[in-house]
């Protein structure tokens, strides 16, 4: 129960103890975040560049209040929906964009976009490992019904080379006739490997297009967009796919996906989600246009607080001698951070204090369980305002070595920051650690 307000009561100290950070915890967070103000500035002036770009793009295509209704039934002539994604197409420089809320996740988005510009024959290649967990059923690395493999097309994958980059030599001795369509995943999935710059993933493009031209590069970019000021479709990206429920939503989109690049991959993937012949012209928006728009326009600034939130978790778990992917000080390229137990006991407490720190179901105790697309039991932590939202505060992980739990999100620094420092007193708790 709250103490009720008074003088005594209302600094900032005394609410965080009233939510159960001891003084301890307290003191040891505050001597990390006084030390990252000038890192937290570098951040603000990027959001500042891409919250003008998406207004820029709202703008020139004069976005208004039309745009904000719905459509029912078919959907034919839904001009908002047609409006929003041509502003997605502004925002990330492409030719075209699909923004639905009929690809219901990441993976939809994914799949949707592999299985519209693949043919019985072609071979899909992985240039940087294996693709994060729920793709390998879409591939056929683990069987499963509709994947690519039960229609004829084949999956190769050169690893990413020890220190975490690119195998040139290994890529080109993969790279074949049959080979149509390369996927790059930017963000690091249940892996301890680093994410990749758009920098990176532009150097690797520009390295597959000059063997063969007319592969489709795909990026993978969940987690990622607006972390930086250019996005992968700026450095030759045939396309770019993601989910609504991650950054470009803003915390606000209830459901969806985007694919956004070239026209013609943009369009193949149209006519696989609705039906041939229908394309985009079907698919109505019902009356969720005003929380992609809304979600869109918030997304920089969210991103951002989500990033901080990232890089105060991993000074913190660093300076206690965990290790963290991204580390302290290193670049950052998407929303993730990783923090490597090396026990199921730190990954399940770590686990508890951000489903302590939720605003919805906060006193619900998150346990592992089977499920479906992944390989190993997995925990997640996420009081969320939409469900599975991974922008706003979550935590997961597979419960296998090396145990590494995945935190993400904060829909406000503030929020995120407290998440942390409840993962903090939860693992003290716990006596997995001391400070």
């Amino acid at each position: 129960m709250i103490e009720p307000t008074n003088e005594k009561n209302t600094t900032i100290q005394n609410i965080y103890r009233q939510l159960g950070i001891s003084a301890r915890v307290y003191r040891f967070c505050q001597e990390i975040l006084q030390q990252l103000q000038l890192r937290f500035e570098e951040i603000d002036q990027n959001t500042e560049y891409n919250q003008l770009k998406v207004l820029q793009a709202m703008q020139n295509n004069k976005v208004s209040e039309a745009c904000l209704l719905g459509t029912t039934g078919y959907g034919y002539n839904d001009f908002g929906r047609e409006t929003l994604e041509a502003v997605y197409a502004s925002v990330f420089h492409a030719e075209d964009a699909l923004v639905r809320p009929q690809i219901t996740c990441g993976t939809h988005a994914l799949a949707l976009a592999l299985m519209s510009n693949l043919r019985p024959g072609d071979e899909l290649l992985s240039p940087v490992g294996k693709p994060y967990d729920t793709l390998e059923e879409v591939i056929g690395i683990r069987p499963s019904k509709g994947s690519l493999a039960e229609y004829g097309i084949s999956y190769r994958q050169v690893d990413l080379l020890p220190d975490g980059s690119f195998d040139y030599d290994g890529i080109r001795a993969a790279v074949s006739e049959k080979t149509r369509l390369v996927t790059i995943q930017r963000s690091k999935g249940y892996q301890t490997r680093p994410t990749l710059s758009v920098q990176k993933i532009g150097e690797l493009i520009s390295f597959i297009k000059k063997m063969k031209p007319d592969i489709i590069c795909m990026v993978d970019n969940c987690y990622g967009e607006f972390v930086e000021r250019i996005e992968p479709t700026d450095v030759g990206a045939d396309m770019v796919v993601g989910s609504l429920i991650k950054n470009p939503g803003g915390g606000l989109a209830p459901i969806g996906g985007y694919i956004a690049g070239k026209k013609e991959c943009v369009e193949n993937a149209a006519y696989r989600l609705t039906s041939p012949g229908l394309g985009k012209e079907v698919g109505a928006s019902l009356g969720i246009l005003r929380d992609f728009y809304h979600g869109l326009f918030l997304a920089p600034t969210v991103t951002a607080g989500a990033l901080k939130g990232a890089i105060f978790a991993a000074n913190i778990y660093e300076k206690l001698g965990f290790k963290v992917v991204p580390n302290s000080t290193e670049s950052r390229h998407d929303i993730i951070q990783a923090v490597e137990f090396g026990t199921a006991e730190g990954v399940i407490a770590f686990c508890k204090g951000i489903q302590a720190a939720a605003p919805v179901d906060s006193f619900v105790i998150p346990e592992s369980w089977d499920m479906p697309g992944y390989d190993a039991p997995v925990i997640m932590a996420a009081g969320a305002f939409v469900s599975g939202s991974s922008i706003e505060l979550s935590a997961d992980g597979p419960m296998k070595p090396p145990y590494a739990v995945y935190f993400q999100g904060g829909l406000t620094f503030e929020h995120a920051r407290f998440g942390i420092m409840k993962t903090l007193q939860t693992v003290v708790d716990a006596g997995i650690i001391e400070i």
